[in-house]
């Protein structure tokens, strides 16, 4: 079946990112081509170095490609100017981060609604409630950062992420901060806002466990994508893994499409 851009929510085109120079440069990313299915849960994972979160940075538009293209839906990224950036990212990226990055002044109501403010937008309430109910912050709005427990910031930020309706979300190791209970409840939550209300994330994680909520988990390896698994588990994860052997030289450097097909074959 052929994937049409209106059903991908992001992706790289011969996507690389080259930090420094000479003998001090790091090839992070090596023409990367990945597609992001819309209403999916996708999750990247690579050993450390693999260049898994400079690909959602570069497709999130928080850092840009040294070459190549990267789209939020049929928006090119690549080469928009900083007011066209914050933009974007205001009106159609969400973010959830590993340290939450909540300001400590406001509270969780007031976090949540941060963005919106921002934006100068008021929110709609019914989808409020839903996103307030869905993460179970009815009677911790009124606290500040500092009253709440780490699985209860970190549900705040998705609250945030989620109450603007973005197109995608952008996850970076969102439970690298939390217990396994905490973890596995805003695991939780994500994977039912993509069943639920067909939001689209993409998470950056090194935890087999986390990777098994997605639909689909790309790996990396040396700055290019070299294999996927759909309907993952934590076992196949972790096996997965195991056997990245990038010294083999079977780096894939091709698309990998939203069908799991190589551009150019099947």
């Amino acid at each position: 079946m052929t994937t049409t851009t209106t059903d991908i929510a992001a992706r790289a085109v011969d996507a690389w990112k080259v930090y420094g120079s000479g003998e001090a440069q790091v090839i992070a990313l090596r023409g990367v081509n990945v597609e992001l299915e819309r209403g999916r849960f996708t999750a990247i994972m690579g050993p450390s170095g693999s260049g898994k979160s400079t690909l959602m940075h570069c497709l999130a538009g928080l850092d840009a490609l040294t070459r190549g293209q990267a789209f939020i839906g049929d928006t090119q990224i690549t080469g928009l100017n900083d007011s066209g950036l914050t933009k974007l990212r205001r009106d159609r990226v969400g973010f959830i981060f590993q340290q939450f990055n909540l300001l400590p002044t406001l509270t969780a109501e007031e976090n949540i609604l941060l963005p919106l403010s921002i934006a100068g937008r008021k929110p709609d309430p019914d989808w409020y409630k839903t996103v307030i109910t869905t993460v179970g912050l009815g009677d911790r709005l009124g606290h500040r950062p500092s009253q709440l427990s780490g699985g209860q910031q970190q549900r705040v930020a998705c609250a945030r992420a989620l109450v603007s309706r973005p197109e995608v979300i952008f996850a970076d190791e969102p439970t690298g901060n939390l217990d396994s209970r905490a973890g596995a409840e805003v695991l939780g939550f994500l994977r039912n806002s993509v069943r639920d209300f067909g939001q689209t994330i993409v998470m950056v994680t090194h935890d087999p466990n986390a990777a098994s909520y997605a639909d689909r988990v790309i790996f990396l390896a040396d700055g290019a994508v070299v294999d996927e698994m759909r309907e993952p588990t934590a076992e196949g994860v972790l096996d997965k893994l195991k056997n990245l052997d990038v010294a083999s030289g079977e780096v894939t450097t091709g698309a990998v499409a939203a069908d799991g097909v190589p551009a150019g074959g099947a």
